[in-house]
């Protein structure tokens, strides 16, 4: 896998449930089963030494505490290498990825790294050796088949993305990738079908192919993908429009911000447009498609879970400019029509323009805590994006000093903020889980991915801290919540620790996660689909919908404008009534 690769994967919307891996916790005894130490971060507490002590203490760590340190995580071995070399540390980079293919020799990946570290040492007759090694593992790792083409051919160039963009190919090309599109999904995704019949999903396989023709560019045909992708209503399944964006031209967007609420859609930024339009306009027709028939046409293309409409919405206005440009078939010219006017405005292109959109309450960037005057504290978690080989010790310590601080400062009301939350690891929802729970728990009633050899940290039961939150609790989703946010709310709902207010949440206890990348043969788009499992023991919630509020809240456009915070303030509202 190579480095630009490795990174696009790691950007994407990950699960933090595919991954299992512990971490040494100095700040807390902790008594959980199956939890080992990280030998990475032990290796890592020597990174100023050469890196041969590191590999002979790795050794020696496995020989006489092969039970306290976890061996078993090629994926934590791997990115430590990464580190290496990206920090141009190349030769302990190699050094650390021979031992990766020494402790994984039937992993096609280690070979594939192996090859990457000698590629970047300028030693293309090593890297050339063990790309080979790599693709004779795995047929379809195919950033070994091309750094195998570009060693033998140097000069040979690949189109960027934006040059892909307006490229054409043959009608039977892309019918032929979108067959394999299918295949490849109810091949590799373990639910692919669990909220769609198979008749019905090759249905839209078919209604997708017969929209191809001579003239159909690579850009169109990505948007036709999405479509397939969208239909196994997965939000761990593809990019999430990342890759749509990137490619499409600034003078094909759609030349203006809106924002998406209760079914109206209203100018936030008039861009190159000013003039012409207002913020506040309500747009109603664009191009002369109803505003309502046009969202209707893209939310297909939005990858999300089950049945959740929540999501879409959030997506769609980060999104807008380039999901309407696609939508509308990429016209060269926009017109809109607002509300109160029968006037039909052309619009004027926009020369240059950055996606997504952020939404402008979403202010901590992290971890924050809020301590009030009346006893209330409000916990904002913006991400569970804390992993044992990277930053986990960093979030617990976090959550020991605040808990600390809310017993001393007495705080009767803690209200936790998951919006905005795409997810991230269990070790870190389990972690917060035991400074609330009530009881032992148990965090995963299954969890099913390939390579496992025994039970996953969090399958066995999982003791409270002593000095757990006592006082009453408060919830705050939204439909961006996704992935490990999606378990760590099921358990909040099923075992009652508090009240939960806000919209649906954008996933819940049933989790389709890690990923597989494979890449079409003719138009060798990339693919990102879900290869695992992983379901929280409140298996008596439904699968198809998010995690419901207690208090369903939503802003009005009127709140959004002002900025105002209507979920929290209706949080504390009803603490000040209780």
């Amino acid at each position: 896998m190579s480095i630009n690769l490795r990174k696009t994967a790691l950007f994407v919307l990950i699960c933090a449930c595919a991954i299992s891996c512990g971490v040494n916790n100095k700040s807390q005894v902790d008594s959980s089963p199956n939890r080992k130490e990280s030998v990475v971060e032990k290796l890592k507490e020597l990174d100023y030494s050469p890196v041969e002590e590191r590999i002979s203490l790795y050794y020696k760590l496995k020989k006489e505490h092969s039970n306290t340190y976890d061996f078993r995580n090629e994926l934590e071995l791997t990115l430590y290498g990464y580190s290496l070399l990206w920090s141009g540390k190349t030769n302990e980079s190699i050094a650390i990825f021979q031992l990766l293919s020494g402790e994984f020799p039937t992993s096609s990946n280690a070979y594939d790294c192996l090859g990457d570290a000698y590629l970047a040492n300028s030693d293309s007759t090593l890297a050339m050796k063990n790309y080979k090694i790599s693709l004779e593992m795995d047929p379809e790792n195919f950033h070994a088949e091309d750094q195998i083409l570009l060693i033998q051919f140097p000069d040979s160039i690949y189109p960027t993305s934006q040059e892909k963009f307006s490229q054409k190919f043959l009608v039977e090309e892309y019918k032929a990738d979108l067959d394999e599109l299918g295949q490849l999904l109810l091949k590799i995704h373990p639910n692919a079908l669990k909220f769609i019949s198979k008749e019905a999903f090759l249905k839209v396989v078919e209604a997708k192919k017969a929209l191809i023709n001579d003239q159909t560019t690579y850009g169109e045909f990505t948007w036709h993908c999405s479509e397939i992708v969208a239909s196994v209503q997965c939000s761990h399944t593809s990019g999430g429009f990342y890759y749509e964006n990137e490619m499409l031209p600034s003078d094909f967007r759609f030349p203006l911000q809106t924002h998406l609420i209760g079914g109206h859609l209203v100018v936030v930024d008039p861009l190159s447009n000013t003039g012409k339009v207002k913020v506040k306009d309500e747009i109603i027709r664009i191009n002369g498609v109803s505003v309502s028939n046009l969202v209707s046409s893209i939310y297909p293309h939005i990858s999300a879970q089950g049945l959740i409409q929540t999501t879409k919405r959030h997506v769609f206005n980060w999104w807008s400019t380039g999901m309407i440009a696609y939508a509308l078939g990429l016209p060269e010219k926009y017109t809109v029509t607002l509300n109160g006017s029968d006037e039909t405005i052309e619009l004027d292109p926009i020369k240059s323009f950055t996606a997504p959109y952020d939404d402008p309450l979403h202010q901590c960037r992290g971890l924050c805590l809020e301590v009030r005057k009346d006893k209330t504290a409000l916990l904002t978690i913006e991400s569970f994006n804390y992993y044992p080989w990277n930053n986990l010790n960093f979030f617990e310590h976090f959550m020991d000093s605040t808990f600390k601080e809310i017993s001393q400062k007495d705080i009767h009301d803690l209200i936790i903020d998951v919006r905005f939350n795409f997810g991230g690891s269990s070790e870190s929802s389990i972690y917060l889980l035991r400074y609330l729970a009530k009881k032992p728990f148990v965090y995963y009633s299954r969890s099913e991915f390939e390579g496992k050899t025994q039970p996953l940290y969090g399958e066995n039961e999982i003791q409270p801290f002593k000095n757990r939150y006592k006082g009453q609790l408060w919830f705050l989703i939204d439909g961006v919540g996704n992935s490990t946010t999606g378990h760590f709310m099921s358990l909040v709902k099923t075992w009652k620790l508090g009240t939960i207010v806000g919209e649906e949440l954008g996933s819940n206890q049933f989790c389709s996660a890690g990923q597989k990348i494979r890449r079409l043969k003719n138009t060798k788009m990339l693919v990102f689909i879900a290869d695992n499992t992983h379901e929280s023991t409140a298996t008596t919630l439904p699968d198809e919908t998010g995690i419901l509020p207690d208090y369903q809240i939503s802003q009005s456009m009127e709140d959004y404008f002002e900025r105002r915070d209507v979920v929290k303030e209706y949080a504390l509202e009803l603490i000040r009534k209780k």
